[in-house]
């Protein structure tokens, strides 16, 4: 992590895409397609998502910058609460390749061009906060080290990957509109939601069936064989058959 406010050009750190050609049938086609890429789906996964939104953070609550920062400033946590974000966002472009609409490795090469300028000075400010806790810049840069290789081992999840994938991936499109200087203010309002995404959620569509008002149409006299020939009701001799209105 060390090398990172020079450049954030390390090879993990901007996972490669595919490249798939796909050949163009017709203009108004190419054009409909635009419009679902432009923005990932609600739904990927369920049809209702968790509802995993929560309040804005400063950082010093509990969780929210990972491992803890003792006395550290506003600003400092607020850098602490972007590099986390980053964090996050670059394992949902290594773990979630898997479902390609949500976007999530073109989105976070993106951002990192257009938050570049944030991105290195939030780094700039925790390595301060660092060497400033410990007793010599070398102890300084391990501990940040340290942080760094937590942070992103915190974001790594199994159980909740899928509520994970999907709630990174709208936070990484919301990014990509975000003007240069506001990545923090994203951090703050989302973080949250995102530490929230990391448990086991599932399904929430439920829908309850109230089987004793349903109406069920009656059978024809298959066993008569008087009502029947040829394979076809003989409504003269049985009666018109009664169809339920629901």
């Amino acid at each position: 992590m060390g090398a990172e406010s020079k450049g954030l050009n390390h090879a993990w750190d901007q996972p490669k895409e595919g490249v798939m050609l796909v050949p163009r049938i017709v203009s108004a086609l190419a054009v409909t397609a635009g419009l679902f890429i432009a923005a990932p789906a609600s739904a990927q996964f369920f049809l209702k998502p968790a509802n995993l939104s929560g309040g804005r953070v400063t950082g010093a609550e509990p969780g929210m910058t990972g491992p803890a920062l003792p006395g550290a400033t506003p600003a400092e946590l607020r850098a602490a609460l972007v590099w986390n974000l980053r964090a996050a966002l670059n394992v949902a472009a290594l773990q979630c390749q898997f479902e390609p609409t949500l976007l999530t490795v073109s989105n976070y090469n993106a951002l990192l061009k257009d938050h570049e300028v944030e991105l290195r000075e939030s780094y700039g400010t925790l390595e301060k906060y660092f060497i400033r806790s410990n007793n010599t810049k070398k102890a300084g840069q391990t501990e940040l080290d340290k942080f760094g290789t937590r942070v992103y081992s915190g974001f790594s999840t199994v159980s909740g990957q899928l509520s994970f994938c999907q709630t990174a991936a709208a936070i990484g499109h919301d990014a990509l509109f975000r003007k240069r200087g506001d990545f923090g203010d994203l951090a703050q309002e989302r973080m949250r939601e995102l530490r929230n995404s990391l448990a086991s959620w599932g399904e929430q569509f439920r829908r309850t069936i109230d089987y004793n008002s349903l109406t069920y149409a009656p059978l024809p006299p298959f066993g008569n064989d008087k009502c029947w020939r040829k394979g076809t009701y003989q409504a003269k001799k049985c009666g018109a058959l009664v169809l339920a209105t629901r």
